[in-house]
């Protein structure tokens, strides 16, 4: 991939992009992560994760979570846009027209060469921004749109393979893109590994043994429409 393309990665959750696709944002400094879910809960409360990640309440979780993110994407000559939505275990998912007008908003700044999105694997706040994404791809014809697998999910078994069964039915195409090179240098590993690191509540929560997981090779899929009208259904 041109060292010299503008990312915009979206990201779930602070903390997807780097999980998923780290090493591309270190290559390519300047790359803009805009992460959906970054909100906290109108009322406060307090959940298992944000409980096992070592906080008292979810105010308390989500001040933290954005510092950490701006942290790590710094490490990594990242620029975050933080969306002010609510994840799942708040109780409160934005509408599909909604989070698609604030994509588009985000795109249309932005302005990138290439977009990177999560697969959708497992997790409903990743389904839910995947398929915004997609149709958001729609109304992009001429900017290239990747997915990136969703880790730590990609190690669900049979996941991935049911994501791209369920995307080929809706008219979809999803094939490993020529463009990416995914760099391997010991400098870009130290960098994602650094930037991970940032995120340390988050690894708190995962544990020393979901740790392991989160190291994995990164993969990516060139996502299109399928023009050969053989598809099941449309989306």
């Amino acid at each position: 991939m041109d060292s010299n393309q503008r990312l915009l990665v979206i990201s779930p959750h602070l903390d997807d992009a780097v999980l998923g696709c780290g090493l591309l944002i270190a290559a390519h400094p300047g790359a803009v992560v805009c992460t959906v879910f970054t909100a906290p809960p109108t009322e406060n409360m307090t959940t298992d994760w944000d409980r096992a990640s070592g906080f008292a309440d979810a105010f308390e979780a989500m001040r933290a979570r954005q510092e950490e993110d701006r942290e790590a994407l710094g490490l990594l000559s990242a620029m975050p846009v933080h969306l002010l939505f609510r994840d799942a275990q708040y109780h409160t998912s934005p509408g599909a027209d909604e989070l698609i007008t604030a994509l588009s908003q985000t795109l249309s700044r932005a302005r990138p060469t290439l977009v990177l999105i999560p697969l959708g694997l497992f997790h409903s706040d990743h389904v839910l921004v995947a398929n915004a994404c997609l149709a958001l791809m729609q109304s992009q014809p001429a900017t290239p749109f990747i997915a990136y697998e969703d880790v730590p999910y990609r190690r669900n078994p049979g996941v991935v393979q049911a994501r791209l069964c369920e995307l080929a039915k809706r008219g979809y195409v999803a094939d490993t893109p020529r463009a990416v090179a995914v760099p391997g240098t010991p400098q870009h590993e130290r960098m994602k590994r650094a930037a991970l690191d940032a995120y340390c509540s988050q690894l708190r929560a995962f544990g020393p043994e979901g740790q392991a997981s989160l190291f994995s090779p990164e993969r990516y899929w060139q996502l299109g429409r399928d023009e050969s009208g053989l598809s099941a259904q449309s989306a």
